[in-house]
């Protein structure tokens, strides 16, 4: 699973959107969606403590992708996602033909990252993303952002139990 130095620049984005989520006292996770020829085109955070529980940022590129992309330029681009999509997020990636997914932190660390810290169990089997979408092109998680991803996680694990 090959990170690049182009994909460290737009997970570096997308862990920011994180943040920004976090700082507004939501999960952190973030995403953004880049065409095939590199220019962002969305990006989002959660909204799944502000809004619902299914406001996760790789499931409103999905939406978004999906009402104002062709089919060819959805398959030509790339989800950037600070964490492993979930298995509703899969779905929708693959229901509207996106491409590539690469992430920073995979549902397993995430998964174990949690439980060390004594946090729930997510209510959702903590499926990969080709469990799901068996042909998806996936690359991560990334290395160099796990530490910072894995803060994230922590202080919303232990401000909101």
């Amino acid at each position: 699973m090959t990170v690049s130095d182009v994909d460290l620049e737009h997970l570096r984005r997308a862990v920011s959107l994180a943040r920004l989520a976090l700082e507004r006292g939501d999960e952190p996770f973030g995403s953004v969606l880049v065409s095939g020829d590199g220019e962002v085109l969305f990006e989002d955070h959660n909204h799944v403590v502000a809004i619902e529980a299914t406001q996760h940022p790789e499931f409103a590129i999905a939406r978004w992708a999906g009402a104002h992309l062709t089919a060819e330029e959805r398959a030509a681009s790339t989800v950037y996602t600070s964490g492993e999509h979930c298995p509703m997020c899969s779905a929708a990636h693959a229901w509207v033909g996106l491409a590539r997914i690469v992430y920073a932190a995979s549902s397993e660390q995430l998964g174990a990252w949690r439980s060390a810290w004594g946090a729930p169990a997510s209510p959702v089997a903590a499926l990969s993303i080709r469990d799901v979408v068996p042909g998806a092109v996936v690359d991560g998680p990334a290395p160099e952002l796990e530490a910072e991803i894995r803060a994230l996680h922590e202080q919303f694990a232990t401000t909101h139990p």
